[in-house]
């Protein structure tokens, strides 16, 4: 039974097993504690009200060890859960248990934490036709995790990185000159099939990036007048994305505007893990 919401993140079982060697090291010096026989009955317990996040990864740690019982959960991931809802119920030799609780514990929360940012800005601009994605502004390591957790919570993605996208930003123009040169030399040297995004801080600059042969352009700290403005303008020739400043409390009047995405740097990098805990009994 697969607890992913939708397409899993490119090799996550790397990424976890780096992260359990990192808090394992040599070995658990605790483990002298407990004989090879040694079993407990154990629970996760949310002490939150969240999006619950990361649940695949938990099954699967706790399941390394071959003696490990995971009992089927009823959630997945995407699911909103409540605090005491108990998200996965095991026994396992009490050893590898507490050797894993940690990593497993980290994950869930972080992951969580991320999905439920992200769906507290998708319920703020629910009923309009505006997208919600994050940006690269992710913790070192965690990006495809956390982008996924962001799809978990009913948002999108921006580009994974520098590689799959092409956004002439700010330094870009002013390293080159401007922004037609920035377009059209970027133009010449990519394939057909890769779209161009523009940072603009001005209507004059959106203008001039869509006909120089943009895709989309991003409307940086842009006030809501300009934005509504720039809707009107160029809204039926060019994606827009707004970006900058957007917070939990401004981005209702921003979607608002009618632009087509809004992206939210914190939704990744102001992370609170969402509480939760294991218990043994």
């Amino acid at each position: 039974m697969s607890y992913w919401h939708g397409v899993e993140p490119r090799d996550w079982q790397a990424h976890v097993h780096q992260s359990l060697d990192e808090d394992l090291g040599s070995g658990d010096i605790t483990a002298p504690l407990f004989l090879d026989n040694h079993r407990s009955r154990w629970y996760i317990e949310m002490q939150s009200d969240g999006i619950l996040c990361g649940l695949g990864i938990a099954d699967y740690l706790a399941k390394l060890h071959n003696d490990a019982e995971v009992d089927e959960s009823s959630f997945r991931d995407g699911d909103f859960v409540r605090h005491g809802d108990r998200i996965l119920v095991g026994c396992s030799p009490t050893a590898h248990l507490l050797a894993i609780e940690r990593t497993m514990l980290n994950y869930l929360m972080i992951l969580s934490g991320t999905a439920t940012n992200a769906h507290r800005y998708v319920e703020a601009v629910a009923g309009t036709a505006c997208r919600i994605t994050e940006t690269r502004k992710t913790i070192p390591g965690m990006r495809r995790l956390q982008k996924y957790a962001v799809r978990a919570g009913g948002g999108f993605n921006h580009r994974m990185g520098l590689y799959d996208a092409a956004m002439i930003k700010d330094n870009h123009i002013s390293a080159v000159g401007g922004i037609t040169d920035a377009v059209r030399t970027l133009r010449d040297q990519i394939s057909h099939m890769t779209r161009i995004e523009v940072e603009c801080e001005s209507l004059s600059q959106v203008e001039e990036a869509i006909n120089a042969g943009a895709d989309v352009v991003l409307l940086d700290n842009m006030s809501l007048e300009m934005m509504r403005e720039a809707v009107v303008q160029f809204g039926s020739r060019v994606t827009l994305e707004a970006s900058g400043g957007i917070s939990l409390e401004t981005v209702a009047e921003v979607a608002a505007t009618g632009v087509h995405i809004v992206s939210v740097g914190s939704i990744t990098y102001q992370v609170q893990g969402l509480a939760m805990h294991l218990e043994i009994g």
